[in-house]
C-alpha cells in the first residue's frame, strides 16, 4: 500500500492523532528510524516511497518541535517566579536576583546559588560571554526551582 502525502488523512490517522500530535502512521516511521533502519528500508516495510518517508518524519519532527514549545510555553505561564534580565547583567548576580523575587513571594526554592547557575549555563550555553549575559533575557522559574529562559531576540531555549 502506498500512501502519498495527499494531505488527506485515513481514519486511523485521525484517530491516533486523538491524543497525539502525530499520526499513527508518523509514530511507526519514528519507531523504525529509531531501531536504526533508513528511510528506503522504512519505505519497503511499509510498501510506501522513501521520499513519503522523509516527508511524514520531517511532519513528526516538526510536531514534536511544536508540543514542546507548547508545554515550555504552559510552564512559563504557570511559574511562579519572573524575570527580565538586561544585557551585560553579572552572571553571579542572577542567583540572588532570583532568590530575591522568590522571598517576595513567599516561595521557598529547594535549590542553591551555584545549581541556578549550572542550570543557566546547561540551559542556554550561548546566552552568556563570560560573566555577562549577552542579551536581553526572562528568566521563568517553577516552585522545583526549574528554570525556564526565554531569550527576548529568539525562539524559546530549553
Amino acid at each position: 500500500m502506498e500512501l502519498e502525502d495527499s494531505g488527506e488523512s485515513s481514519p486511523e490517522e485521525i484517530e491516533g492523532s486523538l491524543d497525539s500530535f502525530l499520526t499513527t502512521r508518523q509514530i511507526e516511521v519514528l519507531r523504525l528510524r529509531a531501531q536504526g533502519r533508513s528511510q528506503q528500508e522504512v519505505a519497503e516495510i511499509l510498501g510506501t516511497t522513501r521520499s513519503n518517508i522523509s516527508i511524514l518524519e520531517k511532519r513528526a519532527h516538526n510536531n514534536i518541535a511544536r508540543a514542546e514549545r507548547t508545554l515550555q510555553r504552559w510552564m512559563m505561564i504557570r511559574a511562579p517566579i519572573f524575570l527580565r534580565i538586561a544585557a551585560g547583567t553579572d552572571v553571579f548576580a542572577l542567583p540572588a536576583m532570583i532568590f530575591e523575587e522568590a522571598d517576595r513571594r513567599s516561595i521557598q526554592l529547594p535549590t542553591t546559588s551555584l545549581d541556578i547557575i549550572v542550570q543557566l549555563r546547561r540551559r542556554a550555553p550561548n546566552l552568556f560571554r563570560k560573566r555577562s549575559v549577552s542579551q536581553d533575557v526572562e528568566i521563568y522559574v517553577t516552585e522545583d526551582g526549574e528554570l525556564l529562559l526565554q531569550p527576548l531576540s529568539d525562539a524559546i531555549s530549553a
